[in-house]
């Protein structure tokens, strides 16, 4: 007789029974093992292993050849959620399709990232949509909604959303903490993330490796006050790698492993990526916080039941493991993935200017030229391409290879020493990288030992000398590959391009004497000559450099030959901002600025194609250029899709997701995130940027009428007409704005307009459409620190229709009836120290190490906090101030002011309550300056002055 299956294995039993089933048969051994990333099998149970993590940003990466899809920047670009909801599908596909024939590919796929892209210096700019939150939203909810799947119960791969929360900086990113106020938390941060959740289309979430408001991440009591209340979904939330142990070894904020493994799963991470495969170092540091009292089985059994939901979810305890393991449906580098590829290539490609240049006839002759011109660039989260095409390859395909010239821009150069010049051995001219080896192991793309060291003689090899900017060059040998180091400290011409998780690929050319030392970037060494070949070594060796020829006088030449000059500038997007390495500038390197204004001096009718992961400041481009065009790096058919756009094979309409700010004098500093202070964004910026948010031309006209807004209930509603005034069928990028009522902002900083919808929307030559919006009032809120909620102030709406967010066609008012901003109740409420108006001098901090917040002066100097329309009724005698630390609290409203003197109270999270007189009524604005190390959690006021010396209350974390 054959025994029935356990319920768990029930398809037509619920979830959560199921689950409950599962996690009953589990010893308590079996379960702290489920929690690490990589999960190991229960063969009594017939559970097979299980690792969380697939990246999948723009396609399924690090697992063997896949297709490539633009860049998430470039997916965002493109202001298609259809297409980017498509993309989602195709990855999703390819990732069933991957792990049929190897099951080291996961189906919990860490993407999208949504961090928003406030600060374009941030070294991971690549990997995020926009700067703004509902276009971030928007195209999330559609990559995430692609990557689940339809179906209602079973999920084709279940997305993690990174990195939560408030992350834009890789400079001391495990240790940097950044302050956020309520309203940009709620108002920016917050909602980049939510409505992927709404939507039921997220498995879990990320945590980032910094701290938000003197906490780190891993401990946020955001996870359980605001994430877990978005929906009543099990979410699975796994650590980012290596951070668990940060929290004691780099941030300090523990005093034991033991102590911070309980916080963070306490806190809600429910699965723990660290120590790579090696599952043991976490499994030994729960059980024991478990045996120390720290954890309880229930706080286990939480997280085990949110990893076996996202299992079961996926299928894997089903009869055939669910609908999405049926082989018909695995579909791979299909003929309609590789179209879709090309169709996001093409969308995302957004024109800056054009003076009439492009596009180009078909007879044009074109000299295609840059550093980028003969490269398809792929990044740190990109699959291995199976198929390629440059720019170069793009324009010689769609014009013919006999009118499309090329010249890379690169400095030719010979290297000598006092040993003789520097070459390659003559037996390696044939060696190369394989490219599915380097995806199966990225560190193979710079690890081969195989191929013979350069060395020293009496013949030179010529290389290619590229100047990245910022002290960062490449050499790159006669046949295309690239001067690289192995872990042996040899130098090889070995690498198809730089790469892995540490570059060995990049130099610093450091003037000594009348030569150079070539010092190496990833270990900091310098190239010296030993007797076995030239290697890294800590005596450098003092270089010559011969030039043979300057990039732009190659430029040159091709460009005066030509009708038209095509200059393809831009990042490698393994050098100068990438992950671990931040920006240090807008500017394009000088190397490109010299090879575009030796193009142009030579003809005229030049076009800047920046293809790059990030802005620039291009002004000067922009004053002497007819045309540029920017696009991320575009994927397996990035050069195909500019020689269409070039060639007007497509009109352009990529919009700029982001800001393009014109010097970096624009910017603020990268690690303040407190974009409404710092006026950061198209939402506050002040200035006049370069090219603004929503951005891009095309090669038709498009006309906008007959706006109309209403609002019914709880929905707003709005709708314009847009018509095609041009001669071509074109793609129109239609975005709607909304600003709200000048007179309730006395006080309060509103935004200059923001993003409430958009569509992308195909029109033949004189056709119209109309498109109709709805939105919910709520989107024109604001979050009222007067009284910790959101809301919407009264008064006269502007809906501002337009093709960019400062090329508005249309605007229509509208009477909202909306919640009045009242004065903040002081009297009754007090105030909470982070609820202020404006600031300057100060940072937010955690109040205690599991929740709360409170604020301190910068390094223990002097800061100021303002809050305005202070309610004092009809007056006050007395305030108290919680506080920790030593120092001062000045209070000022007006002519009245007084000073709370603050004793030391011990450690950071000692608190205590002190009082002075402060006689003050009705409403007025509060000014608190903050003097020493000092901590303000609360302040409240009291109907008289205090009599005697204060009663100290002291609170440990």
């Amino acid at each position: 007789m054959t025994a029935s299956p356990p319920p768990f294995r029930d398809p037509e039993l619920p979830l959560d029974q199921r689950v409950d089933d599962l996690l009953s048969r589990l010893t308590i051994r079996e379960r702290i093992a489920l929690l690490h990333q990589f999960a190991p099998a229960v063969e009594r149970l017939g559970i097979a292993a299980f690792r969380t993590g697939q990246e999948a940003l723009h396609g399924v990466a690090w697992m063997g050849p896949a297709t490539v899809f633009p860049q998430a920047v470039g997916l965002g670009a493109t202001w298609n959620d259809d297409l980017v909801r498509s993309i989602g599908e195709a990855v999703a596909t390819e990732a069933r399709a991957m792990r049929a024939r190897d099951d080291r590919v996961g189906l919990n796929l860490w993407a999208p990232t949504v961090n928003l892209l406030r600060h374009p210096l941030w070294g991971r700019n690549e990997e995020g949509y926009s700067e703004d939150p509902r276009l971030t939203s928007a195209i999330a909810v559609a990559y995430t909604r692609g990557l689940r799947g339809e179906h209602p119960d079973h999920w084709r791969t279940a997305p993690v959303l990174k990195h939560w929360l408030a992350h834009n900086n890789e400079t001391d990113r495990d240790t940097s903490s950044a302050s956020v106020r309520p309203r940009v938390l709620h108002e920016y941060d917050l909602r980049a993330f939510r409505a992927a959740v709404d939507a039921g289309n997220v498995a879990g979430v990320m945590p980032a490796y910094n701290l938000v408001n003197g906490r780190p991440n891993h401990v946020s009591p955001y996870l359980r006050e605001h994430l877990r209340t978005w929906t009543d979904q099990e979410l699975l939330v796994c650590s980012d790698a290596g951070a668990p142990s940060n929290l004691v070894d780099s941030e300090k904020y523990f005093d034991t492993h033991e102590e911070a493994t309980a916080a963070a799963l306490v806190a809600g991470v429910d699965s723990f990526t660290d120590h790579g495969t090696d599952a043991s170092v976490i499994t030994g540091r729960i059980q024991r916080a478990l045996d120390q009292g720290l954890l309880s089985d229930a706080d286990i059994d939480t997280a085990v039941r949110r990893h076996l939901s996202v299992r079961f979810r996926l299928g894997e305890f089903d009869p055939g493991q669910g609908p999405y393991a049926d082989p018909a449906s695995h579909a791979f580098d299909t003929p309609e993935h590789r179209a879709l590829a090309q169709e996001a290539a093409e969308q995302a490609v957004v024109l800056l200017k054009n003076d009439g240049l492009l596009p180009l006839p078909e007879d044009t002759r074109i000299a295609v030229v840059g550093l980028l011109a003969d490269e398809c660039m792929t990044d740190w989260y990109s699959g291995t391409l199976i198929r390629r095409s440059t720019p170069l390859d793009g324009l010689r395909e769609r014009f013919g290879a006999d009118r499309v010239t090329f010249a890379d821009g690169a400095d030719r150069v010979r290297l000598k020493c006092e040993a003789g010049w520097l070459r390659v051995p003559d037996s390696e001219v044939d060696g190369q990288v394989k490219g599915a080896e380097i995806a199966l192991d990225p560190a193979l793309l710079t690890g081969r030992t195989d191929l013979a060291p350069l060395t020293c003689g009496p013949e030179p090899t010529e290389f290619a000398l590229v100047d990245w900017g910022g002290g960062t060059w490449t050499l790159r040998a006669p046949d295309g590959r690239y001067l690289s180091v192995a872990d042996d400290g040899f130098v090889r011409a070995s690498a198809d391009g730089p790469g892995g998780w540490v570059v060995q690929e990049t130099f610093a050319l450091v003037g000594h004497g009348d030569g150079y030392l070539i010092e190496h970037r990833g270990t900091g060494g310098y190239v010296s000559v030993a007797a076995d070949g030239v290697k890294v070594a800590d005596e450098p060796q003092v270089f010559t450099v011969e030039y043979l020829e300057r990039g732009e006088d190659a430029v040159a030449r091709a460009a005066a030959e030509a009708d038209a000059v095509i200059v393809v500038a831009g990042n490698d997007p393994h050098i100068n901002g990438r992950e671990t390495e931040d920006r240090t500038t807008l500017d394009l390197p000088p190397h490109q600025e010299r090879l575009w204004r030796a193009a142009r001096a030579a003809n005229p009718r030049t076009a800047l194609a920046l293809v790059s992961a990030y802005p620039y400041a291009v002004a000067e481009a922009h004053t002497h250029l007819p045309a540029l065009l920017w696009t991320a790096h575009g994927g397996q058919a990035a050069g195909t899709a500019l020689a269409r756009v070039i060639a007007g094979d497509v009109s352009p309409a990529g919009r700029l997701p982001q800001t393009w700010y014109a010097a970096d004098t624009d910017l603020p500093d990268l690690l303040d995130y407190d974009i409404i202070g710092s006026r950061q964004t198209y939402l506050y910026f002040d200035g006049t940027p370069l090219y603004p948010f929503g951005h891009g031309l095309g090669y038709s006209s498009f006309g906008y009428e007959d706006l109309v807004a209403a609002w019914e209930g709880e929905l707003l509603r709005v709708g314009f007409t847009v018509t095609n005034t041009g001669s071509v069928g074109a793609d129109e990028v239609a975005q709607l704005y909304t600003r709200g009522p000048r007179e309730a902002a006395a006080g309060l900083a509103l935004p200059h307009r923001q993003l409430a919808a958009h569509r992308r929307v195909h029109l033949a030559a004189g056709a119209s459409c109309r498109l109709e919006f709805q939105l919910p009032l709520t989107e024109l809120g604001f979050w009222d620190v007067r009284h910790d909620r959101w809301a919407v102030a009264p008064g006269a709406y502007e809906m501002l229709a337009g093709a960019s967010s400062s090329d508005i066609r249309l605007a229509a008012g509208i009477d909202i009836e909306g919640t009045p901003i009242a004065p903040r109740p002081v009297r009754e409420a007090g105030l909470a120290a982070t609820g202020y108006d404006e600031q300057s001098g100060t940072e937010i901090v955690d109040r205690t190490r599991t929740t709360g917040d409170a604020v301190c002066a910068q390094a223990g100097g002097t800061g100021e906090l303002v809050f305005r329309g202070c309610d004092f009724g009809d007056g006050v005698g007395g305030v108290s101030v919680e506080v920790a630390g030593g120092g001062a609290v000045d209070l000022i409203s007006g002519s009245t002011a007084t000073t709370v003197t603050v004793p030391a109270t011990g450690g950071a999270y000692d608190y205590a309550l002190h009082s002075s007189g402060f006689t003050v009524s009705g409403v007025r604005d509060l000014r608190v300056r903050l003097r020493g190390p000092l901590r303000l959690a609360r302040l409240a006021f009291t109907a008289t002055a205090p009599a005697a010396a204060p009663e100290l209350r002291s609170e440990t974390a």
